[in-house]
């Protein structure tokens, strides 16, 4: 895992939650760490990972994922076992 893919990680699990993380920099993080990410129906991703699946939206029209979708995501990886403490 590159220092970039860290820094998204890692302000994923911060807290207070971020209102700041760009969705494409957390899809960027997921390819890295091995998930595969499906399009669905209009902004619907599916996402599997570990074993793990969940259904995301993408953002519109901002670039940025808000913070309830920020605390699912964390609450998905941590199902993932993935966490800032985790490298690949």
């Amino acid at each position: 895992m590159n220092s970039k893919h860290q820094r998204t990680l890692e302000s994923i699990f911060e807290t207070p939650v971020r209102s700041n993380v760009k969705w494409k920099d957390i899809e960027t993080l997921l390819k890295n760490v091995g998930a595969t990410i499906e399009e669905g129906e209009g902004s619907r991703v599916r996402i599997l990972l570990n074993g793990e699946e969940a259904v995301f939206h993408r953002p519109h029209p901002r670039k940025e994922t808000d913070k309830g979708a920020l605390v699912s995501m964390r609450r998905f990886l941590e199902n993932a076992k993935v966490n800032p403490g985790v490298k690949s």
